[in-house]
Formats: C-alpha cells, sequence, structure tokens
C-alpha cells in the first residue's frame, strides 16, 4: 500500500514525534516531584539515557510509548497494516535496545522501573501505576523482582 503523503510530509509529521517531554513522562515528572522525589531528566552518561534518575535512591525510571518500545500482546500495540516487515524489525531493535540498558544499569547497581504509557491512561488506572512508583523507588513494594507498571 503506497503511502498517502509525499516524502517531505511525511517527513515533517515523523519530525513532530518527541522523544522528551511527552504527556506520560510528564505525568510522571510531576507526580514525582509533589511527593518530593527530585531528580535529575534523560542520564546522559547512563546506558539509554533513563528519562529519570533518582541518585538519592539509586533508581532509574523509562517512561515507554506502547508503540515505539513494542508492547506487545496489550491492546494498546497495533501493528502497522502498511510496510509490516520494516515495522516489525524497527520494533524489535528498539525492544532489544531497550533490553541491553536495562541489563547494563542493573549490572552496575541501579534499580531499573519501567513505566508504560498504557499504565496511565485512566484517572483510577494512573493513581494506581504511580502510587505503585513510588512505592518501588522507595523499596516498599512487594513484587521487587519485576519493576514494570502495566495497564
Amino acid at each position: 500500500m503506497a503511502d498517502i503523503f509525499s516524502t517531505e510530509q511525511r517527513s515533517r509529521l515523523m519530525s513532530l514525534i518527541r522523544g522528551k517531554d511527552t504527556k506520560p513522562e510528564m505525568v510522571v515528572r510531576r507526580y514525582l516531584f509533589s511527593r518530593g522525589f527530585r531528580y535529575r531528566l534523560h542520564g546522559k552518561k547512563l546506558p539509554g539515557k533513563p528519562d529519570l534518575v533518582l541518585r538519592r535512591h539509586r533508581t532509574v525510571v523509562f517512561v515507554h510509548g506502547c508503540f515505539w518500545h513494542g508492547h506487545y500482546g496489550r491492546p494498546c500495540f497495533k501493528m502497522p497494516k502498511s510496510r509490516t516487515e520494516w515495522w516489525e524489525a524497527k520494533i524489535a531493535r528498539n525492544a532489544a535496545r531497550d533490553a541491553f540498558n536495562r541489563h547494563q544499569l542493573a549490572a552496575t547497581g541501579w534499580r531499573v522501573i519501567v513505566v508504560w504509557e498504557c499504565a496511565l491512561r485512566t484517572v483510577a488506572l494512573r493513581e494506581q501505576t504511580l502510587a505503585d512508583l513510588e512505592q518501588m523507588i522507595l523499596g516498599n513494594h512487594p513484587d521487587e523482582d519485576n519493576l514494570t507498571l502495566a495497564a
């Protein structure tokens, strides 16, 4: 199936997709700041440039978009119908890079928490997810082996 946009139009649209300061990231940042947590943004010296770096708690937080990071098997993720092979390869590379970065961070003593975009979509989900995130950062969450927050 041919693209409905010209190359220039598609390029302009894709350039509008943000990698920093996304809405889900801002929700997490505002909540943590209001709860007294202080953090650095996009730690350039750490693998994967985590969205939030909480040095005091030796914790990093990634806020992943369901599409770009391949939240497979969830209703929030839909594979595009055109250029499917290309998108599958791209998203698989993103997921592999994410796993490698999480492994590198854990190996150097960082606690890695991943918050998925779908966990912040509704008010009820958002409240529960953010409360769980706070407990994970403080080390009080019962599921310390799985530090992933998803809907």
